[in-house]
């Protein structure tokens, strides 16, 4: 069976887009830096190198000067994914963090800046949506 009938399921509400920058997050708890370097952003997350120990659910302050006219974006945000970088993959020990409280004017303009930025390469194939599948094999049959 050929691939092109499969539909595949994007489980992300924004695009990453790859945008290496320099940042600052800390962890709220006890003001340790966790990262400072992001390898992609959107505007509900990013990606940043690990430099210091974050758990998943630790809540942490993230700063990262963005756009053209060099706007600080300043909000809080919760380790969503630890990557320990054991696999090839991997760029290495990375944290996923998830924005939980971001200004909605600033949202808007981080996402405008974004669209102007290439998403990053997939390192794994996408989710079959198999329900989705179905309705359009179901589809091409009527």
């Amino acid at each position: 069976m050929s691939t092109s009938f499969f539909a595949y399921k994007n489980e992300r509400k924004e695009v990453r887009r790859t945008l290496r920058l320099t940042c600052r997050v800390v962890r709220e708890v006890d003001f340790k830096l966790v990262g400072a370097r992001a390898l992609d952003v959107s505007p509900d997350g990013m990606l940043i190198m690990a430099i210091g120990e974050a758990k998943l659910g630790d809540e942490v302050i993230v700063s990262f000067k963005a756009t053209e006219l060099g706007i600080w974006f300043d909000m809080e945000a919760v380790v969503a994914r630890v990557i320990r970088g054991l696999r090839e993959k991997d760029r290495g020990r990375c944290v996923g963090l998830s924005f939980t409280k971001i200004d909605p004017v600033q949202r808007h303009i981080l996402r405008g800046h974004l669209r102007r930025v290439a998403p990053p390469v997939p390192h794994r194939t996408p989710r079959i949506d198999y329900a989705a599948t179905i309705r359009k094999i179901a589809g091409l049959a009527a």
